[in-house]
């Protein structure tokens, strides 16, 4: 990613407050399946750093897994450091298992309209840049309808003054990203990143969202 470069306190900083200032070069990506287990449903959303939604979704009732990952790009087997070049047209996305029985997708695109701001184009807090744009993911064409309702459906609540710039997109493929992403608020608690930018978003979200979350 080509940033302007900032007088060296400010740089310090910005690595602190930045999704993309860790790496670890210990593990590969994998394809995930785009068919649910049996009983089961998915669903993809790009919302900015795939740390703090994989740990939002994970709170809401009817969600049994939120795994950090890849999609929206043209690249195949996409790396944390090669999407952040921001030349992959991949977003960092969460692929959500959950219970159909239990919540609804349209509840879920509710989720997330919820838990980050759909009006800055390309940026999500303190991070800038194609990858942490947002995207409202579908795989049926149902999906589709419902993901456009509920975007609708946002845009006249006028919860935002600035008008929404998600993107609704067909979800073609998902990596799951590399192991060290995977739960890393749970890991990481005293993460900078985490500390300053990702558990006061998750907070905001939970005073804000009005379905069921868990215990």
């Amino acid at each position: 990613m080509i940033r302007k470069k900032l007088p060296m306190p400010s740089f310090f900083l910005f690595l602190l407050l930045s999704c993309s200032a860790f790496s670890e070069n210990n593990n590969i990506v994998k394809t995930l399946p785009l068919t649910a287990p049996n009983g089961k449903a998915i669903a993809a959303f790009a919302e900015g750093c795939f740390w703090c939604s994989e740990h939002i979704f994970e709170s809401v009732y009817g969600v049994e897994e939120a795994i950090s990952g890849y999609a929206g790009g043209i690249t195949e087997n996409p790396t944390y450091e090669t999407v952040n070049t921001e030349t992959t047209e991949h977003a960092e996305t969460v692929y959500v298992i959950y219970d159909p029985t239990k919540i609804s997708y349209k509840e879920l695109c509710r989720v997330f309209f919820t838990s980050h701001d759909p009006t800055t184009k390309d940026r999500q807090g303190p991070d800038s840049g194609s990858s942490y744009r947002s995207i409202l993911f579908y795989i049926t064409e149902n999906e589709k309808l419902e993901a456009e309702s509920v975007l609708k459906e946002t845009s006249q609540s006028k919860r935002f003054k600035s008008p929404i710039v998600t993107e609704i997109k067909k979800l073609n493929a998902f990596y799951q990203a590399e192991g060290y992403h995977q739960d890393f608020i749970r890991k990481n608690p005293n993460q900078s990143y985490v500390v300053n930018v990702s558990i006061p978003r998750y907070e905001l979200f939970r005073n804000t969202y009005k379905g069921k979350l868990k215990d």
